[in-house]
């Protein structure tokens, strides 16, 4: 199965099997900070690759005085030399590896949270294309190969580069002759690297394949609950076996292009030595050339050759990284929909209620239409026109896909209208900052959100600064305290993923403790009852009508029951009002409303 990509050519996996390793350049951003780290582990690696090569000059004059001329004398001043460019190589090595490993976690550090900071601005539309287990894969796999290459494979072929540059150089200095040999079946050592294509394509294959799995790995486990409800472990199992047997397929024939690739260049590699060392033989017999100046030689033809082969090695590696970045860079380059003005106006302060009278936000739509980007043809709201008042309470019933919660999307500023205008306090949400707005209103949702962490920190979410105290004051008013305090660590326990060790009540009053913190004017409750016993619903609609005084509120009632406490009913119907008043007037004109009160209250 292919991963799904947003409708924009950046995430098209075809378009990226064109990419290559000049793709890293992309990277350069994130390396620029510390360029004077990694300008000294070049500078190391240059030391380190300089006393390497000097070895074959050692070589040869072991060979041409220390053996063939006698000189005990001589063969120990070299060895004794040989020493001490081994000691340097040591310490220029040490100094190459530790810096490019700095260089490399810090870099691959700063990418990790520039692409999360990026991704947590992007607009909702954006996950409506991109499946978020997919984005998490981007997010780990990708930049886990990053850190791979940046921190050792790039090193690697960086060194080796530079010993196959200085190796070509003494060569020529050693025998120009034998070097233009050299040079001339370059060519034909280097000719299986057009391989690379193949596995830089059957790499983004392979990637693309565990995006998808990963994204498969998150949804079921996310739904764990109903997996297991309904006995559809066996069924996962195969879709999830199918998956790794597609990726197992991928990286196989991957396997195979890259064992060609790497076995083709050694072959070449050293059958080239060999002809080379040949030739020199000859030259030896013929006295153009000494003993220590072929031996010499020899080490360097080695050098390159195992320099070539290792960059053969790396250069699979470092295609498979581009293609990371790439897709990395694809996403910090995907733009918010929704971004604040150049010149954002401000809201008005909020008002605090001053002996009883209430306090909250005018809310307007202005005939308002509104598409889904994932359903352009489908209206979900379509001329709506609507006004909230300050401190009013207003429940929006309609049947599913009415456009009741597109009302929210539309005030959260989640989305903007394609006509009409959304208003708080008189001023078009567009002309705000959508953080400032947001920070108008709190949200309760009928899926009570709590994160994996302790009571404190999930309440303390609706506003990060508060104090201990303030969190308790807080869950006092939502209820919370009486199963909070017979928690084994109070407010301190740790709630498990979702708030798995909660009850839903009971992870319900913490979302509600949580608005109430925030303390802001705006409030959206998404039924939040309709899943609770009746025990459980009794102590949050409590909580709920509490938090409801002096503030603007707009429901999502699903059960009527809940309307009861609505100054105003606002009935949709394919995104279109078509009918407003009191419980007892909807009842009472027929209808939408009266039709599914009848239903549920038997009245009518």
């Amino acid at each position: 199965m292919s991963s799904r990509y947003p409708d924009d050519e950046r995430f098209d996996p075809r378009r990226r099997e064109k990419g290559d390793i000049r793709k890293l350049r992309a990277l350069w951003n994130f390396l620029r900070p510390y360029k004077l780290r990694f300008a000294a582990a070049l500078t190391a690696m240059a030391v380190a690759a300089g006393s390497f090569l000097a070895i074959g000059q050692a070589l040869k004059h072991v060979i041409d005085q220390g053996f063939a001329g006698g000189d005990s004398s001589a063969l120990n001043r070299t060895l004794l030399t040989v020493a001490a460019i081994a000691l340097v190589q040591g310490l220029a090595t040490f100094c190459r590896y530790y810096l490019f490993t700095w260089v490399g976690e810090r870099f691959v550090a700063d990418i990790r949270r520039a692409v999360f900071d990026h991704i947590l601005g992007l607009s909702p539309g954006f996950f409506e294309k991109m499946r978020t287990g997919e984005v998490i894969s981007r997010l780990t796999n990708d930049t886990q190969r990053i850190e791979s290459v940046i921190g050792g494979v790039f090193s690697y072929a960086l060194r080796n580069f530079v010993l196959m540059l200085g190796g070509i150089v003494m060569l020529a200095v050693t025998s120009l002759k034998l070097t233009l040999i050299i040079l001339a079946v370059v060519p034909v050592v280097v000719a299986p690297l057009l391989l690379g294509r193949h596995v830089r394509r059957l790499s983004e294959a392979a990637q693309d394949r565990i995006a998808d799995s990963s994204s498969y790995i998150d949804e079921t486990f996310h739904e764990i609950r109903v997996v297991q409800a309904y006995t559809h472990e066996s069924q996962d199992r195969a879709k999830f076996g199918e998956r790794v047997e597609h990726i197992f397929a991928t990286e196989l024939q991957k396997g195979r292009y890259a064992a060609t690739l790497v076995a083709s260049v050694i072959v070449l590699a050293f059958t080239a030595v060999s002809f080379v060392m040949w030739v020199g033989g000859r030259a030896v017999l013929a006295g153009e050339i000494s003993p220590g100046d072929l031996s010499a030689f020899v080490f360097y033809a080695v050098t390159v050759a195992s320099g070539l082969m290792a960059i053969s090695e790396a250069y699979s590696e470092l295609q498979r990284a581009a293609g990371a970045s790439e897709r990395l860079m694809d996403l910090l380059a995907t733009h918010a929909e929704i971004r604040a003005p150049a010149q954002p106006r401000t809201l008005p302060p909020m008002l605090a209620a001053v002996d009883g009278d209430r306090r909250g936000s005018h809310i307007r739509f202005e005939r308002v239409d509104f598409h889904y980007p994932s359903r352009p043809d489908t209206a979900s709201l379509d001329r709506f026109t609507l006004e909230v008042k300050p401190g009013d309470v207003v429940a929006l019933v309609g049947p599913s896909g009415a456009g009741k919660t597109t009302v929210f999307q539309l005030l959260l500023r989640f989305y903007d209208p394609q006509n009409g205008r959304v208003l708080v306090d008189g001023i078009d949400v567009r002309e705000v900052d959508p953080a400032e707005l947001r920070k108008r209103i709190a949200v309760v949702t009928q899926e009570p959100v709590v994160f994996a962490d302790s009571v404190l920190e999930n309440v303390r979410y609706g506003r990060p600064a508060a104090s201990r105290d303030e969190v308790m004051e807080a869950c006092r008013a939502a209820y919370c305290l009486d199963f909070v305090e017979r928690l084994p660590q109070g407010f301190d326990t740790y709630l498990g993923e979702r708030g798995t060790r909660l009850s839903g009540g009971q992870r319900q009053r913490i979302a509600i403790a949580r608005a109430f913190l925030a303390d802001r004017s705006v409030l959206l409750l998404d039924e939040a009852t309709s899943s609770l016993d009746s025990e459980s619903e009794r102590i949050v609609q409590r909580a709920m009508e509490r938090l409801m005084r002096g503030r603007t509120t707009l429901m999502i009632a699903h059960r009527l029951a809940t309307t009861q406490v609505a100054d105003r009913i606002v009935v949709l119907d394919h995104g279109r009002i078509v009918a407003s008043g009191t419980h007892e007037q909807l009842v009472e004109e027929g209808g939408l409303y009266a039709r599914q009160a009848a239903l549920q209250f038997g009245v009518g």
